[in-house]
């Protein structure tokens, strides 16, 4: 079974985080987005994520579109909030780049591999998985555009 490659995968996702806080991810993102972005909201959000990938690893191929939605989230990480920010930029360094090429990448295309050798990857499966990573991905980028809606200011 190649299961066991969701916990590598959430190994990388941990050194990612640290390679974004390393070459400071707030300063970054606050000068391309006019995303309110801060450590707390940072912290938070990768601490789910990490949460999120040991709950992938553990349930695996029992559960293979939660499972491969990690690997589907990494993929849309790496090229929507990395590699495509890089290029648009003309090579302006995104804090998490390395991580994302050199490990999201190869893992999360392994992991749909793994997961077809081992029989649990349809159409189907490859499709749900990456609508629900893409999902997780808009979530906190959503939560913090509606938090500075009127109607979700608390007095």
């Amino acid at each position: 079974m190649h299961a066991y490659i969701l916990w590598i995968a959430t190994t990388a996702y941990a050194l990612h985080i640290a390679e974004e806080y390393t070459f400071n991810w707030k300063a970054w993102a606050s000068s391309l987005s006019k995303l309110p972005v801060d450590w707390a909201h940072f912290a938070l959000g990768n601490a789910v994520v990490v949460v999120f990938g040991v709950s992938c690893s553990a349930v695996a191929w029992s559960a293979p579109i939660y499972a491969l939605s990690l690997p589907a989230l990494m993929l849309i990480n790496a090229t929507f909030f990395h590699v495509l920010p890089f290029l648009l930029t003309r090579g302006r360094f995104s804090p998490g780049l390395g991580t994302a090429v050199v490990l999201f990448y190869p893992l999360a295309i392994w992991a749909y591999v793994g997961a077809s050798v081992d029989g649990v990857l349809s159409p189907k499966t490859f499709l749900l998985s990456v609508l629900v990573g893409a999902g997780l991905m808009a979530t906190p980028i959503v939560m913090l555009k509606l938090r500075l809606h009127s109607y979700f200011r608390q007095p």
